[in-house]
């Protein structure tokens, strides 16, 4: 695997990714990482962007789009920053899809922090225990509902795009709907306040 390839954050990879999409500048970029809700996926942040615009384009993964150069001065012209506008290199797009190939993106296992509070919650106040757990159904709940209508929106839209982004929004509603009939299993199994040991 190139060298690059392996340097590549999941940052990186949304910016490349939208790269490959049409050629596009920083506020662009943050514009439809806004409209796709992709923070809520990818954790990528305004300053994160700018930060993996200047390392792709030092790594010559990413380079000036010439054919919106009259974007760039009309952008001038109105008062507002310079915006150079990237597109994906040859050796960009040879370094998305060997990072793309790590065997990590389909091996990790990362602990939701919500589960390691359960488990350092044993030894914590059980009315306080019970209380996060209503916090964390009440949360989960709030999401499921908002992810619906975000699918809603989605199916009505085509292309291969909007399918992907259906999948995954299915995913993470069928995750919360999963996580919310185990907090009943947890509410059951765990001690309440009257139950606990003196």
């Amino acid at each position: 695997m190139p060298r690059h390839a392996a340097d590549l954050t999941p940052a990186d990879l949304v910016v490349l990714g939208l790269l490959l999409e049409r050629p596009m500048h920083g506020y662009e970029l943050n514009q439809e990482l806004e409209l796709r809700e992709v923070r809520d996926w990818a954790g990528v942040s305004r300053p994160q962007v700018y930060y993996s615009l200047r390392k792709l384009a030092g790594a010559g993964h990413i380079g000036p789009a010439p054919d919106r150069a009259a974007d760039t001065e009309h952008a001038r012209a109105e008062g507002g920053p310079e915006r150079r506008i990237y597109r994906v290199t040859a050796a960009g797009r040879r370094a998305y899809a060997a990072a793309l190939a790590r065997p990590e993106w389909a091996t990790q296992r990362p602990p939701p922090p919500f589960v390691t509070w359960l488990v350092l919650a044993t030894h914590g106040d059980p009315a306080v225990r019970a209380s996060q757990l209503e916090r964390r159904r009440a949360f989960l709940e709030g999401e499921a509902a908002r992810e619906r209508v975000t699918l809603a929106a989605i199916r009505t839209n085509t292309g291969p795009t909007f399918t992907v982004a259906a999948l995954v929004v299915s995913h993470t509603i069928r995750q919360f709907e999963a996580e919310l009939a185990w907090l009943g299993e947890v509410a059951a199994a765990l001690p309440r306040r009257d139950q606990e040991p003196d």
